[in-house]
C-alpha cells in the first residue's frame, strides 16, 4: 500500500508519497510527471516518515541545510538510479551541469561519451524533488533549464540556497538569478 500527505511550501503545494516507511515521492502539485509511480490505490495517512520529511522541508525553506535525511526509496532503471545517485552528491548551495554528469557516467562506464540529453531525461524523471536535488543541475552556459516543477521554482530553490557559479570556473552567474 502507498500513502500520501501534503505540505504547504512557500513555493506551493507539495505532495508526498511513502511505502509506509520510506519517502518514495515528492512532487510540486501539478508538476510534469506529477505522482509518477504512485499507485491508484493509495491512502492519506500521517506517518513518521512524513513528519520527518516536513521537518526537513521546514528547515530547508528557512534557508538552512538540513543535517538529517528521512529514509528514501527510489525505483527506476539502472541508468536513472545512477543519475539520481550523482544528484544526491551535489552539495547544498552548489550546482553542476548535465554535461558534467554525462562525463562522470561515461568515465564510470568506461565509455568515450554519454549524452547530456539522456542525463536530462533521467534528471527530469526524479521522483523525489528537492531531496534528490535535480534543481542543482543547470545548462552548460549556466542557464536554468529542464526542471519538472517549472523554471520559476528552480530559480527560487537556487536563490534560497544562494547559489552562484564559482567565478573561477565560469564567470557567468546563473541566468535568471541576478
Amino acid at each position: 500500500m502507498q500513502y500520501i500527505d501534503h505540505y504547504a511550501s512557500p513555493l506551493g503545494g507539495i505532495t508526498l508519497a511513502s511505502d509506509g516507511t520510506h519517502l518514495t515521492g515528492l512532487w510540486f502539485d501539478g508538476q510534469k510527471y506529477f505522482a509518477a509511480g504512485l499507485q491508484k490505490q493509495h491512502a492519506k495517512k500521517e506517518l513518521l516518515v512524513f513528519r520527518q520529511t516536513k521537518e526537513w522541508l521546514d528547515c530547508y525553506f528557512k534557508g538552512q541545510n538540513p543535517d538529517f535525511m528521512p529514509p528514501l526509496s527510489l525505483h527506476g532503471s539502472a541508468f536513472c538510479m545512477t543519475v539520481w545517485e550523482i544528484l544526491k552528491q551535489i552539495p547544498y548551495g552548489q550546482v553542476t551541469t548535465y554535461g558534467e554528469i554525462a562525463k562522470q557516467i561515461a568515465k564510470q562506464c568506461g565509455i568515450a561519451s554519454m549524452s547530456a540529453q539522456a542525463v536530462g531525461g533521467a534528471v527530469g524523471h526524479n521522483p523525489i524533488s528537492i531531496f534528490i536535488p535535480c534543481h542543482r543541475v543547470v545548462g552548460a552556459n549556466g542557464s536554468l533549464t529542464g526542471y519538472a516543477g517549472g523554471i520559476d521554482k528552480k530559480a527560487q530553490l537556487l536563490r534560497l540556497e544562494k547559489q552562484w557559479f564559482d567565478k573561477r570556473k565560469n564567470p557567468q552567474k546563473i541566468a535568471g538569478l541576478q
